[in-house]
């Protein structure tokens, strides 16, 4: 269990070739024994950019501030404050901050070694409740 302001988060710099003012708060991650997936928050700064890259995973992506653009191969998406990102696994992408202020964002990806989830046979894939329940 882990309760803590993402403030205590230490902020490092995102040293990856491509990256320009990138910063990263590992949120959750294996360190804090999470099995399956990393929770981390991203800053970038004005004109900054996370590195064009791929990779076997997808992105799930929540906008907590600022604005930029999603790239993708030939191709660019504009995107806001509140705005939900999904990316593919193996899509070379890269989010650039267009804004004057610092564009922050969540970003969960499963952890490479992550164990494979086990179903009970009479269980319905819902953790939730019997049956299914919005898309769960």
């Amino acid at each position: 269990m882990k309760l803590v302001s993402f403030a205590d988060v230490k902020l490092e710099d995102v040293n990856v070739e491509g990256a320009v003012g990138t910063k990263i708060r590992w949120l959750i991650s294996q360190k804090d024994d999470a099995p399956n997936f990393a929770l981390r928050m991203f800053e970038v700064q004005p004109n900054g950019m996370t590195p064009f890259h791929s990779h076997a995973w997808e992105h799930e992506v929540f906008v907590l501030e600022g604005q930029g653009e999603l790239v993708l191969a030939g191709e660019k998406k504009p995107f806001k404050r509140y705005d939900v990102i999904y990316v593919d696994p193996e899509i070379f992408h890269q989010f650039k901050n267009t804004g004057e202020t610092v564009m922050k964002f969540l970003c969960i990806v499963p952890h490479e070694d992550a164990p494979k989830k086990k179903m009970r046979e009479e269980s319905s894939g819902n953790p939730f409740a019997a049956g299914t329940a919005n898309n769960c």
